[in-house]
């Protein structure tokens, strides 16, 4: 229970105004630490909530699928420029954000990771390393910005981290096809 103890902390800090808006203001910031981390901050909750319904998580998510349904509709939703800037500008997207990203992400996102199998688990990181690799182009080749809360030059680098993450992402998949895990286990 002490790691829902340090996700709630992790998460009532998050909240901060002071943290919050320190995060929000630099565009890579609030894409790829705050988002993350409020992300986390539910995947370590969820143990409260496995123990304290576990006859609803056996029942709404047996195999895991639609969790991670859930789960990829609101990081996709989040990643969208419109609703970055929509945090930043309305208070109302901005409780959203920080409701949907750990109770409608990281908690289903633990509960679904062990029950997919690992042709399941390497689908949803290919689709992520496609999603990455597609945002990290768009907010890159992009001639126009697209959140008027953050300059170009921030987009600019909110592209090059896309395209570090899916990088690193291939670096993974293509490590896991090539290397024989049994002499591990």
């Amino acid at each position: 229970m002490t790691q829902v103890l340090y996700a709630f902390l992790l998460y009532i800090f998050l909240m901060l105004p002071p943290v919050a808006h320190l995060v929000e203001s630099i565009m890579i910031t609030h894409m790829h630490m705050q988002m993350p981390l409020l992300v986390i901050s539910g995947f370590f909750m969820a143990h409260f909530f496995q123990i304290r319904f576990p006859r609803f998580f056996e029942k709404w998510n047996s195999n895991g699928i639609p969790g991670i349904i859930l789960f990829m509709i609101i990081i996709i939703y989040w990643t969208i420029p419109r609703t970055m800037d929509e945090a930043l500008t309305l208070q109302s997207v901005e409780i959203f954000k920080f409701i949907s990203l750990p109770f409608l992400a990281g908690v289903p996102l633990r509960d679904s990771w062990k029950k997919l199998s690992s042709v399941g688990k390497n689908v949803i990181i290919i689709i992520f390393t496609i999603k990455y690799f597609g945002m990290g182009l768009l907010y890159i080749w992009s001639p126009d910005q697209l959140c008027n809360n953050y300059l170009l030059i921030d987009q600019l680098t909110l592209g090059w981290g896309f395209i570090t993450t899916a990088i690193a992402l291939v670096i993974y998949l293509v490590y896991f096809y090539f290397v024989d895990h049994s002499a591990y286990e």
